[in-house]
C-alpha cells in the first residue's frame, strides 16, 4: 500500500455523512436546509477551528470572483467560508473519496454548490490547468505529505504570477519525539512534520516569496483550555470529533494539544506570493 493509500485509509470512516447528519439532527438542525453556522464544530478540525479560518481568510486578501484552490479540502468548512463570506469560486481537492462525497453533499445542503465543488485527487499531481487560480490554500495537510518540494511546485504551477498561496500547517519548533497517535497519523510512518525553516526554504525554491508568517499557538491553546474547562464543568463532549477520529479521538487531540503547549509543535500560518 502506498503512502497516499495509507493516508486515505486513515481518514476513511465508512458512514461519515450519516453520522454527521445524525449529530446535526440531534442538535435540532434542519439537515435539508443547512446554514454555514450550523456546521460549526463539524467541518473544521484544524487547530484554532473556525476562528483560525476567519483570520487566515482575511490575511489572504480574498475578494468576490477570485478563483481559489483548496488543497486537502477535507469536509469543506474553510472552502465554504471563502465562498460564503467573500464570494470566491472554490475548487477543493482531497485524497479521501469519502471526504469529497461528504464535502459536496454538505455544500449542496448549504446552497453553495454553484460556488464550491470538490473532487478526489492527489496534491502531488493536481488536476488543474497552469496559472488557473488567484489563490491556493493548504490547511493542516503537509503533515501527511513527505515530498513537499513537489507539492509546492504543483501549487506554483496552478497559481497565476502574483497570486497568493496561504498555508496553515502544524510545524515542529524544536527537537523532540512526537507522541502518537496524532489527529493526522496513528504512527510515525505517515507523519511528515517539518520546521518553519524547511517550509520557507522549499517555498523559495518553488518560486514563492513569504510575505507573512505567524505562530497561532496562543489561539489553539486558549481554545483547548476552554474545551477542557467545559468538559470539567459537565458540558457535552465533542461528538463530532469522536465521529471523525474514532474512539481514540481524545487521546489524539490531547497529544497534539500537549505538544503545542510544550512548544514542540505549533500551528504556523504563512502567506506567500508567486513570483
Amino acid at each position: 500500500m502506498s503512502t497516499e493509500e495509507k493516508v486515505a485509509s486513515h481518514y476513511t470512516h465508512g458512514s461519515l455523512e450519516t453520522a454527521i447528519l445524525q449529530n446535526l439532527s440531534a442538535d435540532g438542525k434542519d439537515i435539508d436546509n443547512l446554514r454555514i453556522r450550523d456546521l460549526a464544530g463539524v467541518d473544521e478540525f484544524h487547530l484554532g477551528r473556525h476562528a483560525a479560518t476567519v483570520d487566515f481568510a482575511r490575511d489572504l486578501d480574498l475578494a468576490a470572483g477570485l478563483r481559489l484552490a483548496d488543497i486537502g479540502s477535507g469536509l469543506g468548512g474553510p472552502a465554504r467560508h471563502f465562498a460564503d463570506s467573500y464570494g470566491c469560486i472554490v475548487s477543493g481537492i482531497d485524497l479521501t473519496e469519502e471526504f469529497v462525497q461528504v464535502a459536496n453533499s454538505l455544500t449542496a445542503r448549504c446552497g453553495l454548490a454553484d460556488q464550491v465543488s470538490f473532487q478526489q485527487g492527489s496534491a502531488l499531481a493536481l488536476p488543474f490547468e497552469n496559472a488557473g487560480f488567484d489563490r491556493v490554500t493548504l490547511i493542516h495537510v503537509g503533515m501527511n505529505i513527505e515530498d513537499k518540494a513537489r507539492l509546492f511546485a504543483e501549487i506554483r504551477r496552478i497559481l497565476k504570477p502574483g497570486g497568493r498561496f496561504g498555508l496553515y500547517e502544524v510545524m515542529q519548533m524544536r527537537d523532540g519525539t512526537l507522541p502518537f497517535p496524532m489527529p493526522w497519523a496513528m504512527e510515525l510512518e505517515t507523519s511528515f512534520v517539518r520546521s518553519p525553516d524547511v517550509y520557507r526554504g522549499l517555498l523559495e525554491e518553488a518560486g514563492f516569496v513569504v510575505e507573512l508568517e505567524q505562530d497561532r499557538s496562543a489561539l489553539a491553546i486558549r481554545l483547548a483550555h476552554e474545551a477542557r474547562a467545559k468538559a470539567a464543568a459537565g458540558g457535552a463532549r465533542d461528538q463530532n470529533l469522536r465521529t471523525l477520529m474514532g474512539p481514540r479521538a481524545g487521546e489524539r487531540s490531547g497529544n497534539v494539544n500537549m505538544s503545542v503547549e510544550a512548544g514542540l509543535l505549533a500551528p504556523i500560518e504563512m502567506i506567500a506570493r508567486a513570483v
